[in-house]
């Protein structure tokens, strides 16, 4: 059976090679960039700015109830300020905007989707640099935070929602070579998301609520 599936960020990186593999697999593939604009012939591109309500209900709006079974929660932005002195706080509200809030907001709006979907599958892209257990070198401030949010607000979803069946998972997919990652990072955008999907086909009911690495090892919180 054919799945749908909800890939937000999709214009490049992550987000793009991910609907790329997912349509290579034959799933349908409903793809979003603030613009409107993926370059993957088959997916249905649609503008989608998660760091704004009416984008949000406009975008679950055009999806009308059609059934989805799953997102993944990729938009995502990156904040390399490294010095409480140098902090623009403004700017920080709107990585956690992005990082955080806006795959809630997704979420949310397109609970009516998943519900009526088979697959029922919610994926966080989030990092390690949000991550208490694994903290070191300090700095990143408005990035690691918005992902340490987005780490909870994911285990507060999974909480939620474990009842009706859905499956929550957090992903770090690794040091990726992307505008965001830098090109000094050790994986290519094609090995991580081969890494995820791999992980991801093979999701059961004890994943639910997890942090994994893109290869399938936990992570702590």
């Amino acid at each position: 059976m054919v799945s749908r599936y909800v890939v937000t960020g999709a214009n490049r990186g992550l987000g793009l090679e991910l609907t790329k593999r997912l349509l290579e697999r034959g799933e349908q593939v409903i793809a979003t960039s603030r613009t409107g604009e993926v370059n993957a012939p088959g997916a249905r591109a649609e503008r989608l700015d998660v760091s704004d309500a009416t984008s949000v209900e406009a975008f679950a709006d055009r999806l009308d109830g059609l059934p989805i079974d799953g997102i993944f929660n990729n938009a995502g932005r990156q904040y390399r300020v490294g010095a409480v002195d140098e902090i623009d706080f403004d700017e920080m509200a709107d990585v956690f905007n992005i990082n955080a809030f806006g795959p809630l907001r997704v979420t949310r709006a397109l609970l009516p989707n998943l519900r009526a979907g088979s697959g029922k599958r919610v994926i966080h892209i989030s990092t390690r640099m949000g991550s208490f257990g694994e903290f070191e070198g300090g700095g990143m401030y408005g990035y690691r935070a918005s992902k340490a949010a987005l780490n909870m607000l994911h285990r507060c979803l999974s909480e939620e929602l474990g009842g009706e069946g859905f499956l929550c998972v957090a992903f770090h997919p690794g040091w990726v070579r992307t505008d965001m990652g830098g090109m000094e990072a050790t994986l290519s955008v094609e090995e991580s998301v081969a890494g995820m999907l791999n992980v991801f086909d093979g999701l059961s009911a004890r994943d639910h609520g997890a942090f994994l690495n893109y290869d399938g090892t936990p992570l702590p919180w």
